[in-house]
Order: structure tokens, then C-alpha cells, then sequence
């Protein structure tokens, strides 16, 4: 399975959740790869948040040598599944598919932990103190999508 994380500048949410996915998968020793992009260019080419990376190896987990990069519309047919951080992002994903098959890969990723609620994930950029509670959730939520697809 090919896996998709996507926020908005992709520094801060979706390598954290591109981190937590790559460690679950390892140990449950999943062939699915796994990587994160952002619906904006602006921090393209630049290592996640510096909070970002202290919160994931607070708990284990590296993402230092991931760069930030935009999503482009072939994302749609490269991966099996996208998951958006915030109904902004799902969106603006959804904007670039071309057709159904392409939109049904495309979810909140809260929805595995909230099924049809399409709550969001927090943007923790402008709130220092955001950073463990977005990665409290994502990893809930990154729980609850390898159960589902383990089982599938």
C-alpha cells in the first residue's frame, strides 16, 4: 500500500504523520510505503518544523531527512490512499482529481479514529504547545488505519 499525507506546507503535520505511519508499519512489518506532501509550495525543499522533529523524537521517531514538497496531480494515481489533515486540505485535493477513482482515495485522515465526523487536525505552526497533541492524534489515528487495512 502506497500512502499519501497531506497538509498545508507540509512541515508540520503530515511529517509527523509520515513519521508515525513509516514506524507502525515497520512494526507490524507492512510492505506500505509511505510519504507526506502539502497542498502549498512555500516550504518546498525544507526539512520539517523544528517542533515537528523534537516532538517525533521525543517518541522514537526520525524525521529529519524528510523534505517538504507540493502535491501535484499524478500523486492521485500513485498512491492508494491520501489522507488531508483539515477539510482545507482534503479540498484542495480533492480540486486536483480528475475522477472518481482518483477522489475515493482521498480522506480525512481523523475520520479512521471519528468515522464521517471530518474533524481536523490542528495546525500546531502558530501554538508551541500544539505539537504533542497533534502527534497524540495522529498517532491514534495512524493505529486505527493499520488495524482497518491489516484486516483487509
Amino acid at each position: 500500500m502506497k500512502i499519501l499525507m497531506v497538509c498545508l506546507g507540509n512541515i508540520c503535520r503530515s511529517p509527523l504523520a509520515e513519521g508515525i505511519m513509516k514506524a507502525k508499519a515497520q512494526e507490524h512489518d507492512l510492505d506500505w510505503q509511505v510519504d507526506s506532501a502539502g497542498t502549498g509550495s512555500w516550504h518546498s525543499g525544507e526539512r520539517p518544523d523544528s517542533r515537528s522533529i523534537h516532538t517525533a523524537r521525543r517518541h522514537g521517531i526520525e524525521i529529519a531527512r524528510q523534505r517538504a514538497r507540493q502535491i501535484i496531480p499524478v500523486d492521485l494515481d500513485r498512491f492508494d490512499l491520501i489522507l488531508a489533515m483539515d477539510e482545507t486540505n482534503y479540498s484542495d485535493v480533492i480540486a486536483l482529481a480528475e475522477n472518481e477513482e482518483q477522489r475515493s482515495k482521498v480522506n480525512m485522515i481523523m475520520n479512521y479514529l471519528h468515522p464521517g465526523e471530518n474533524r481536523n487536525v490542528p495546525d500546531p505552526y502558530w501554538n508551541n504547545d500544539g505539537f504533542e497533541a497533534v502527534f497524540q492524534m495522529l498517532d491514534a489515528a495512524c493505529d486505527k488505519i493499520v488495524q482497518h487495512f491489516k484486516a483487509v
